[in-house]
Order: C-alpha cells, then structure tokens, then sequence
C-alpha cells in the first residue's frame, strides 16, 4: 500500500511538474508570437522604405542623365538621330 501511494504522489508531483512547464512555454510562446508579429511589422515597413528608395534613386538617375554635360547631349542627339534614319530605311523597305 505504500508503494501505491508513494507512486500517486510522485506522479502528482510530476504532474504538477509538467503543468508548471506547459504553462511556462504557452506564456513564453504567447510573448515569442507577439514578437513575431512586431518584427513582420517592421520587416514590411523596412521593405517599403528601400522600394521608395529605389524609386527615387531611379529618378535622381534619370534626373542626373537630364542634367548631363553638353557632350552627354550632343552624343544622347546623335544617337537619337541614328535610330530614326534606321527606322526610316525601316519603314521605306516596308513600302517597297
């Protein structure tokens, strides 16, 4: 009979043992989940802040190209000029 009860109240301290843990890891899971869900936060914010930043490093390019010297120019007008007497002989090959 009194291993019986020694074996009841083992398994009651175990048990309570157990119950102390699970409660332990639901609370530390609950604060691990709500940390998650921060970082996410500032993970999508983070991203949306580099697209804008690419965005307007994709601008200040196209405005750097606008701004270029006269050389840049005159090259960027040559070659425009070129193209549109290719598309021209394009377009007169066409006809024929």
């Amino acid at each position: 009979m009194n291993n019986t009860l020694e074996a009841i109240h083992l398994l009651e301290v175990k048990l309570k043992e157990l119950l102390s843990r699970y409660e332990f890891l639901k609370e530390e899971n609950e604060i691990l989940l709500q940390q998650n869900g921060k970082l996410q936060i500032l993970l999508s914010e983070k991203e949306q802040q580099i697209d804008d930043q690419k965005k307007q490093f994709e601008l200040l390019k196209v405005a750097k190209t606008m701004e270029g010297s006269n050389e840049d120019t005159r090259n960027t007008k040559l070659k425009i000029n070129a193209l549109i007497r290719e598309i021209d002989k394009c377009i007169t090959l066409l006809n024929s």
